[in-house]
């Protein structure tokens, strides 16, 4: 075990340096290659049709610049393996210590309409569909970080297509002064007054529009584990798809950016139906965002969200207290729920350009431990730290290699109620040698031809489930992407 542990605390060590080395080497690289050159002729300016015809193709078929109406798809196939690794026991909802693998299919058909082409008052009425098959390894149990964020944490709902999202999209422009923005499934209009309100309404999933980042939050083309890609102790409104229906209100400054949404929760944890009595649950967000660099003619962002939570949750020392009077064979946390039972939190999230190929990025989340985890996954609090690099200088602009580190840990509550043998939805070895879960993940995404990209990524997890008792584990993975 003292191996073991040597090991792994070397191995995060080594990792860790390991980024900030490709940082301060690609931030190196780049600036001798400007310093060490003799100053270039000044290029002469390229029809715009040139410029358009020498950018990557990144779709297999091309979609309009200014349309009325969108269509698109993609498809994420993700094989991922595990190697057997040291266990002294498991329970029900343990990683599993032996040798397996499993495959998952995600894909998605993006549909909008966008029935006149005012600017100002632009309206977007956006449908998709979706298909979810396959399964995580262990059946997506065991880890906090668990490794991919493709897999839906109930298998029996099996691969029959359903609607993802269906939204109606209106903005109200405060100014005639507009901005370009590129259109997507989820707003069509090239430009974009610069002040205005945009209000959502429907269903959807809340990272699209909370704790976005761009180095670290698409698990088709970046990192895969769900703690890199989303604040893992922000434990979002969602069924065990990530799906939930409410509305939402931003307004949008030159630099800044304000929002906030009222959404539907889960009648039990990670569950598929919604409580529809909002006045007993729902899920409340907000977020504050800074588009302000810490460089020079560099991007950076910063953003703060907190949320608050009210469903029918129980609390950890309830179901304890309960376990130790001997009211409860074992500490069962579901015997002691409440209706409008509060949990809160908050997180920051930031990412940052340092040169015209790096990228760093990181988040901090915390909430307040006491009750259930209940609709993400079972973090208290989420340190993260990360960072991806373009392959222009292999002339591959497109390819991507990203390396992030992300440390989870639980409060004093929760680990007493897992020690004694307490199951949360995903957690539960039937005891507990308490260690923070920390995860390092790496990838490369090659961008193979259009809109198909293939991607190598391995995963080492110390102390799975915040066992020290377990692991560390590696996950390797494999991944084809299709965007059309």
């Amino acid at each position: 075990m003292r191996v073991h542990s040597r090991l792994t605390r070397e191995l995060v060590r080594a990792l860790a340096g390991l980024t900030l080395a490709l940082a301060m080497a690609a931030g190196l690289a780049d600036a001798q290659a400007t310093d060490s050159l003799p100053p270039a002729p000044q290029p002469q300016p390229q029809p715009v049709q040139q410029l358009v015809a020498d950018a990557p193709i990144v779709a297999m078929f091309p979609h309009p610049e200014d349309s009325r109406y969108w269509l698109s798809g993609q498809a994420n196939i993700i094989f991922q393996g595990r190697l057997p690794f040291h266990s002294l026991y498991q329970g029900s909802n343990s990683f599993r210590n032996s040798a397996e693998y499993k495959t998952s299919l995600l894909g998605t058909i993006y549909t909008a309409l966008r029935p006149t082409r005012s600017i100002r008052y632009n309206t977007d009425l956006i449908l998709d569909l979706e298909s979810a098959g396959g399964r995580g390894l262990s059946q997506a149990l065991g880890l906090a970080g668990f490794t991919n964020l493709d897999v839906v944490r109930n298998p029996n709902l099996g691969p029959t297509p359903y609607l993802a999202r269906y939204q109606i999209h209106q903005v109200f422009g405060l100014t005639q002064e507009t901005t370009t923005q590129e259109p997507g499934p989820f707003a069509l209009a090239p430009s974009v007054p610069v002040r205005r309100v945009e209000f959502r309404a429907g269903k959807l999933t809340l990272p699209d529009f909370f704790d976005a980042n761009g180095p670290g939050s698409d698990s088709h083309l970046q990192f895969m584990n769900w703690t890199i890609d989303n604040n893992g102790a922000w434990d979002y409104a969602a069924d065990t798809r990530g799906y939930t229906v409410g509305g939402m209100a931003e307004y949008d400054d030159k630099i800044w950016s304000l929002r906030y949404g009222l959404f539907a929760m889960p009648t039990v944890a990670n569950g598929i139906d919604m409580d529809w009595a909002f006045s007993r649950a729902h899920g409340q967000n907000g977020e504050f965002e800074l588009r302000h660099s810490l460089f020079p003619k560099r991007k950076g962002t910063q953003r703060v969200l907190f949320y608050a939570n009210r469903a029918h949750m129980g609390t950890y020392r309830e179901a304890v207290n309960a376990f130790l009077a001997g009211i409860d064979k074992t500490p069962t946390i579901t015997l002691h729920e409440h209706f409008s039972a509060l949990k809160y939190g908050f997180g920051y999230n930031t990412e940052q350009e340092l040169t015209e190929n790096l990228r760093v990025f990181g988040r901090f989340g915390w909430n307040d431990g006491k009750t259930e985890s209940f609709a993400y996954t079972e973090v208290e609090q989420t340190v993260l730290a990360g960072a991806d690099y373009a392959g222009t200088r292999w002339r591959r602009p497109v390819d991507k290699i990203g390396l992030a580190v992300v440390s989870n840990a639980i409060k004093s509550d929760h680990q007493e109620y897992l020690k004694l043998g307490g199951l949360g939805f995903l957690l539960g070895d039937g005891n507990l040698n308490y260690g923070r879960e920390n995860i390092v993940e790496s990838y490369y995404n090659w961008h193979a031809w259009r809109g198909l990209f293939y991607a190598l990524d391995v995963q080492h997890i110390a102390n799975p489930g915040y066992n020290r008792d377990r692991g560390p584990a590696w996950v390797g993975s494999v991944r084809a992407h299709v965007d059309f």
